[in-house]
């Protein structure tokens, strides 16, 4: 006679759930819950397992909209001093690098070596400037919605269900949930990540607030991300300051930082950063988390500084290795970039932004046979189209470099057939155009470019050169002080100012 031996199917969901098979562990608690609908232990589980399949970690993905952007009551100061905001980042401080040397994005802040989601620092000054944002400012794009990420987590509510939804929010007694704190956790996360119903939430974070005598801090920091997706900032830093002064906690610190961040107080931020290094020395989310807002603020020496003590608590940290990597590159040391790239091929990161950076490193280093091989495994590995003119732009420079002006005349026309917004290919190619002998076309790919990327000063100041030599001296004299806009410091825009007003003054 066999006997057969079957597992529970609660400890099979349970399982699941800790080997990340959520999907499994919601049907195995469905076909519990079918037959005895009230197990709370079962409703628990599959509540936490359909949350865990959109949890997103709210401390690392920021994004604002355009509505966050340009409906912002949240305004301190419009013109702050230099150095304390991360709208006007400093431009001329020592070791900043400049224009000429790092491209900017159009908030005025430098390419960073890690694309991170959009930041205050982004903040457009017109609608029309922040629907049309240009390529290389990628990470400042406001999203069309109020947050793409918000919409794609609240349709997880949607999907068809035979049974109709899990939970049907407007029917929930949150009085009596309040009541109960393990059932109360796990729903309190399934309306905030699954449902994304944030003023419900909201309510049961409060009742739960209130039934724990506000001596749980956990409770306060679900209040402070409600207020804080909100936008009523002022009353989540109350919140988050509550709950760190009951208990030390390293999420607290990074979701406080947020605030002033988003309150555009980046100093304020620092302190708060390290204030949590005091309590957890050598924490490598807060010491990242400096490395960022220094970064922002355009203080790339210190920036650095903080990278550096990352590895050496954490030398895996593929943003850190990334972002000494590209300000070497920008200092002119393309062989120790080159070293940082490597280390990231060798820690099996393979995309088409990693060779596209070796390539240039190997370019800069003089290693053209290197480079070109580097360039083509971009190209194979390309995902979009922004991808693949950016490759092509880069093949287009590296062709400029060895004198091939055939070559990069067709790279980068390939890199507009594949984007017609790159605004440096228009400037590349109007310069080409200039050495055959086609002024027209060049002021037309110049203007072109200007419009696209009108945080460029290359355009402007190409455009004002060669309207001065035609003899157009107002289009020139125009054209400059855009230049001068974009780039303070840039000494031949203002030789070309002072000839101008020379000339002008003289009629």
């Amino acid at each position: 006679m066999e006997v057969t031996v079957s597992m529970d199917p609660l400890f099979l969901a349970w399982s699941s759930c800790r080997r990340r098979r959520f999907q499994r562990c919601a049907d195995i608690c469905s076909t519990l819950l079918a037959e005895s609908p009230y197990d709370q232990a079962v409703w628990s589980l599959k509540t936490r397992a359909l949350t865990e399949m959109v949890y997103i970690d709210e401390v690392e993905v920021e994004q604002e909209g355009i509505a966050d952007m340009m409906l912002d009551e949240s305004s301190i100061a419009q013109v702050a001093r230099p150095g304390t905001s991360l709208r006007r980042p400093a431009t001329s401080q020592a070791g900043a690098p400049t224009p000429a040397v790092r491209p900017m994005t159009q908030s005025g802040r430098p390419i960073t070596g890690f694309v991170r989601p959009s930041t205050l620092s982004g903040r457009p000054e017109t609608m029309e400037q922040a629907i049309r944002t240009p390529r290389t400012a990628s990470t400042a794009r406001p999203v069309s919605s109020a947050s793409g990420r918000f919409v794609r987590l609240g349709t997880a509510s949607m999907l068809t269900h035979p049974d109709g939804p899990f939970i049907n929010l407007s029917r929930l007694n949150l009085a009596k949930y309040a009541k109960r704190p393990n059932l109360c956790k796990t729903l309190f996360e399934y309306i905030f990540h699954h449902e994304n119903d944030v003023k419900t939430a909201l309510d049961l974070a409060a009742l739960a607030t209130e039934h724990a005598q506000f001596k749980d801090w956990w409770w306060k920091v679900q209040l402070g991300k409600c207020y804080y997706r909100l936008g009523l900032l002022r009353e989540a830093e109350k919140q988050f300051r509550s709950a760190l002064a009951q208990q030390e906690f390293v999420d607290t610190h990074l979701y406080l930082a947020k605030v002033y961040q988003r309150l555009d107080q980046p100093i304020t931020a620092l302190t708060v950063f390290k204030q949590g290094l005091d309590h957890f020395p050598a924490e490598v989310t807060l010491l990242t988390g400096i490395a960022r807002i220094h970064e922002e603020m355009n203080n790339m020496s210190s920036a650095t500084e903080y990278y550096r003590e990352v590895l050496k608590q954490d030398n895996t940290h593929v943003e850190a290795i990334a972002c000494i990597g590209s300000t070497h590159f920008y200092t002119d040391q393309p062989e120790i970039a080159l070293r940082f790239y490597r280390r990231l091929l060798q820690m099996g990161v393979f995309n088409c932004q990693l060779y596209n950076n070796l390539g240039l490193c190997c370019f800069y280093a003089q290693q053209y046979d290197m480079s070109l091989s580097c360039l083509e495994r971009a190209l194979a590995l390309v995902s979009g189209d922004e991808e693949q003119a950016d490759v092509w732009y880069n093949l287009g420079h590296v062709a400029v470099g060895i004198g091939d002006l055939t070559l990069a005349y067709q790279c980068f026309k390939l890199s507009l057939a594949f984007n017609n917004n790159h605004g440096e290919a228009y400037n590349n190619l109007a310069v080409l155009e200039l050495r055959k002998g086609h002024i027209e076309q060049a002021k037309a790919f110049l203007q072109t470019a200007a419009s696209l990327s009108p945080h460029m000063y290359e355009p402007h100041y190409n455009y004002a050169t060669l309207s001065d030599k035609v003899g157009d001296l107002q289009s020139s004299f125009t054209a400059a002080q855009k230049s001068e806009d974009a780039f303070p410091e840039h000494v031949d825009t203002q030789q070309i100012l002072r000839s101008l007003r020379q000339h002008f003054s003289s009629l």
